[in-house]
């Protein structure tokens, strides 16, 4: 894979099954670089395999669609070139779809009512006079800022656009088939106040919806959100679940049972409501009108074994279907409502993405190590594949093989090596990067990893793994190193790299390391320990605690938790221990710092003053600056620019890891 095929990586979105359980519409997304856009249609594709997907839709991004319950109508959201995503929707059959909103800021999270004539849907409602189309930022009133929880990452300021929900009717008689107007109608605003309201699902009498909500007193100092009953009628709110009242839970996902219950992903987040590093997310279950035995959510998957991922909630009958972080995969899981046992539909190798349910079978999202997702059905018959959008991108692919080292404590640490293409570059011995991932509580996965490939593509062995700190293994796991940052997971990637480099086909003498967020921190603070990298990539990087605070949208409170507060003797000793700034005189690696001119979560700072602080002592280094960029530019930047970013990570190594001269 080299920098030019980006645009190979096309990824399905969450699949929306149709109520008999014979069609499914999917998104396929990829990077367009003519555009500099991400650009994608609607596909639809039998449910039994018998036919091959074809393009539903012809938009320039057409995404998340959602069939309605009589299997009329799909609604999705679409974006024109340069555009908001605005809702529209298009007759079951085909046709030329109808946009319903104009929103200002754009639209997402669309729900069909049970009767199948409304919509709900999420938008950002900005305060009068901002974010206009063509305003002048400078233009704009001053902002007043009273709590800590103003802004966040990847969305900017949050307090004068919250989200809200809004409800649009389609008229005309239920049994009218032509019954969407030619004409967008008018929304109506359901939700008000300083809040933000998302997630929203039908309740099955249709007049109420659940959704997530932070209601509870003390919200602006945790991270916590309640579950809400939201009327129809007047959009009033009513909590479900109460943070404030000695509750531990922060819910992250809602659903409705047929019988009137509530499914939830919560997270405990202890007893500040902050402790989401480690945090791992279980399934609950409510009865909006009694509660549990106990008179609160019902537990039904254990937190210390199993970590849910956010987002995948679909009840389907008499069982529930959710998605479980485990070794590097995300698998999807089937529990049953009455309790019990969860049964696996998709085992691993696979990353889930999404899934949906209806008619006795289930659809997936999946990616493997060769994809980057194809549509995978589930039913009595077996398990089929659907679609073969990755297969332009499988010739390029290297797949990855397991590894598992000891730390110097004994404890097993568990990765994948990645060798480049023999026959292309050779036998090697290659030169090795060692990559690390963000969070810290997040993982590397099976699926396919457009970082290992372009490096692989390029002649690179790639070493990267899942230390203590990340999700999958256990809480106990990702606990490890809470308030021991640069401790057993410097030692558990160090031990990764010396059992990859026992490989002959790896040159010890010529190895990188790299990584990004958590990651920067972990290259960086690796640098301040050792001279044995040849060079160092230091991108978006959590490198200064201290300057953390306040200028981080989560630095009111990360650096204080995770690794000591400043403020008192023993904490200040904490933070300078566990801090790659208190430490960088002793760097000697040439270092490449990337960063991006708009990260709210590592900001620009840290990077701007790892580079100088490294330029100041002599140590090479470059710092390559993204404009316009947030946190995620290497996830979703602009194409242009995760192609830019490739090329300038390869130019970087080529420089640092070439085999030497031979002397004659």
């Amino acid at each position: 894979m080299t920098p030019d095929d980006l645009p190979l990586l096309r990824t399905p979105g969450t699949p929306a099954i149709s109520p008999d359980g014979r069609s499914v519409v999917a998104s396929v997304i990829r990077p367009d670089l003519e555009s500099d856009e991400y650009v994608g249609h609607l596909w639809r594709v039998p449910t039994d395999g018998s036919a091959p997907p074809h393009a539903f839709t012809r938009g320039h991004r057409d995404t998340a669609p959602v069939w309605s319950p009589d299997g009329r109508w799909v609604a999705f959201l679409r974006a024109e070139p340069k555009g908001r995503p605005q809702l529209c929707v298009v007759d079951a059959d085909g046709g030329e779809p109808v946009r319903l909103t104009d929103a200002p800021l754009g639209v997402s999270e669309a729900a069909w009512s049970p009767d199948s004539r409304r919509l709900v849907y999420v938008a950002r409602v900005p305060d009068e006079g901002r974010y206009v189309a063509d305003g002048d930022p400078s233009a704009e009133a001053p902002r007043l800022i009273t709590e800590y929880q103003y802004r966040h990452d990847g969305v900017g300021f949050t307090r004068d656009r919250r989200n809200h929900l809004f409800l649009v009717e389609l008229p005309g008689a239920p049994d009218q088939r032509d019954a969407v107007p030619p004409a967008p109608p008018e929304p109506r605003r359901l939700t008000s106040g300083d809040v933000d309201v998302t997630g929203a699902r039908w309740m099955p009498d249709g007049t109420r919806l659940v959704a997530v909500a932070a209601v509870h007193a003390g919200r602006e100092d945790d991270l916590r959100s309640d579950a809400v009953l939201v009327d129809v009628a007047t959009g009033e709110l009513r909590p479900l679940t109460d943070a404030g009242s000695g509750s531990t839970l922060g819910v992250v996902t809602v659903a409705p049972g047929a019988d009137g219950s509530v499914w939830l992903l919560a997270q405990d987040l202890g007893a500040t409501g902050r402790a989401f590093v480690a945090a791992q997310t279980a399934l609950y279950r409510l009865d909006p009108a009694d509660g549990s035995e106990d008179g609160g959510p019902r537990r039904f998957t254990d937190p210390e074994d199993m970590d849910l991922l956010p987002g995948v909630l679909v009840p389907a009958g008499d069982q529930v279907l959710v998605a479980d972080q485990r070794r590097g995969d995300v698998l999807l899981l089937a529990v049953p409502a009455a309790g019990g046992p969860p049964r696996v539909l998709v085992d691993g190798p696979a990353v889930l993405r999404g899934a949906d349910a209806a008619g006795g079978t289930v659809v997936a999202a999946v990616a493997d190590p060769t994809s980057s997702g194809e549509l995978v059905a589930v039913d009595a018959d077996g398990r089929r594949t659907l679609t073969a959008w990755s297969e332009p991108v499988r010739p390029t692919v290297r797949v990855p093989r397991e590894l598992v080292a000891a730390a110097p404590d004994g404890y097993p640490v568990h990765g994948w090596l990645t060798l480049p293409d023999a026959e292309r570059h050779g036998p090697g011995p290659y030169p090795t990067v060692l990559m690390i991932h963000g969070g810290p509580f997040a993982q590397y996965t099976t699926g396919l990893f457009d970082e290992v490939q372009v490096l692989a593509g390029a002649g690179y062995a790639v070493v990267h793994g899942n230390p203590r700190g990340s999700a999958g293994y256990g809480a106990e796991h990702g606990r490890a190193i809470h308030g021991a940052f640069g401790t057993v997971d410097t030692d558990d990637v160090l031990a990764l790299l010396d059992a990859a480099l026992a490989d002959p086909a790896l040159d010890a003498d010529r190895v990188g390391v790299m990584g990004g967020s958590y990651g920067g921190y972990l290259t960086a603070w690796l640098t301040t320990r050792t001279h044995r990298f040849a060079g160092a990539i230091v991108e978006r990087g959590f490198l200064d605690p201290v300057s953390f605070v306040g200028s981080s949208d989560i630095g009111w409170f990360f650096g204080l938790e995770y690794l000591g507060d400043q403020a008192t003797e023993h904490g200040a000793a904490s933070v300078a221990a566990q801090s790659p700034m208190a430490h960088v005189g002793q760097v000697r690696t040439p270092t490449l710092v990337i960063h991006s001119e708009q990260d709210w979560r590592c900001p620009v700072e840290q990077g701007q003053r790892w580079f100088v602080e490294l330029k100041r002592r002599g140590v090479p280094v470059e710092l390559l600056l993204f404009p316009g960029e947030g946190h995620e530019l290497s996830r979703s930047g602009r194409p242009s620019h995760r192609k830019a970013r490739f090329e300038h990570v390869l130019r970087w190594w080529s420089a640092r890891l070439a085999e030497p001269a031979v002397t004659p």
